[in-house]
């Protein structure tokens, strides 16, 4: 009776992450196919674009490979003992989760420069550079997570080398948390990574709000409508929304390395769900703010 619970347990959770990853894979696979029907079209992309193709593409492939991770862990235990299978699913894994979260910072950097107004001297310059300036932020992204996969593989290789206990009762969930209490120095790094790129949200945020606020001070006087205003207010809300979705993010990824320290299977489970509702649910929230998106999406449906 209890492994029919169990089993019955399993198969509503495999439900529940399959809806959530492949809504969310749908999701930016159409940002996917629409940025690239424009590049073939206009045989060029704009640096908003750019970001949206690379923030897409590894939404795209964190939520595949974090699907195929959490299958195996719940309906499929015995393939994860395989050679070097565990090790390769954690490491992409990381690759992407930290990439895509690299990819959303690099678009709160972007719309804050170009944005903003600021008359300070370096400001200038970025905006005036801000083109050639984010080619280099979506390199240094992809070079950071190439990092962040690659230690996350030689500290799994290594947690295995070791003969850490990897067989218990129950699902191997439990196992893999197990032997996570020995990455502290894993969890460091990555954990520096998120607050890094959490800080470069927060500081981009408060720096559009910032600059809306001096911009409405100083139209106060003129009743005539003002295009600055309303960029800065259309963008406002988009920052807004954003900016709390990936607070929600960051705090779910924190809680789930605190949780694992403390071999809280449970826990850890319900915040990796909220935590794959973050990647479809935010492009969907860029397709409403991207007009050639909105269109095209609305055209579909």
């Amino acid at each position: 009776e209890q492994s029919n619970v169990t089993s019955n347990a399993d198969t509503t959770v495999t439900i529940i992450i399959t809806l959530e990853v492949f809504a969310g894979m749908w999701i930016n696979a159409f940002i996917v196919s629409v940025i690239c029907v424009t590049w073939v079209r206009k045989k060029t992309l704009n640096s908003n674009e750019k970001i949206l193709l690379f923030l897409g593409s590894s939404r795209f492939w964190y939520l595949c490979i974090a699907w195929v991770h959490s299958i195996f862990l719940i309906i499929y235990p015995n393939y994860l003992y395989v050679h070097r299978i565990f090790q390769l699913l954690n490491s992409a894994k990381n690759f992407f989760s930290y990439s895509n979260l690299w990819f959303s910072a690099s678009l709160f950097v972007f719309y804050c420069i170009k944005i903003a107004n600021f008359r300070n001297s370096f400001f200038i310059y970025l905006k005036v550079k801000i083109d050639r300036i984010v080619p280099c932020l979506l390199l240094g992204s992809v070079l950071l997570s190439l990092f962040i996969g690659i230690i996350a593989y030689k500290a799994m290789d290594k947690a295995l080398s070791n003969n850490f206990n990897f067989t218990c009762q129950g699902s191997i969930w439990k196992s893999s948390i197990r032997i996570d209490q020995h990455f502290l120095p894993h969890y460091f790094i990555i954990g520096f990574g998120y607050a890094t790129s959490f800080t470069a949200v927060i500081l981009s945020t408060l720096l559009l709000l910032f600059s809306l606020w001096r911009h409405k001070r100083n139209m106060q006087t003129n009743s005539m409508k003002d295009l600055n205003m309303d960029a800065h207010i259309k963008a406002m809300k988009s920052i807004l929304s954003f900016f709390i979705m990936y607070s929600i993010n960051f705090i779910c990824l924190i809680l789930i390395l605190i949780y694992s320290k403390k071999n809280e299977s449970d826990a850890i489970f319900l915040t990796s769900l909220i935590q794959y509702t973050f990647p479809g649910f935010h492009s969907l929230v860029l397709i409403f703010s991207n007009p050639n998106l909105e269109k095209r999406l609305l055209g579909i449906l």
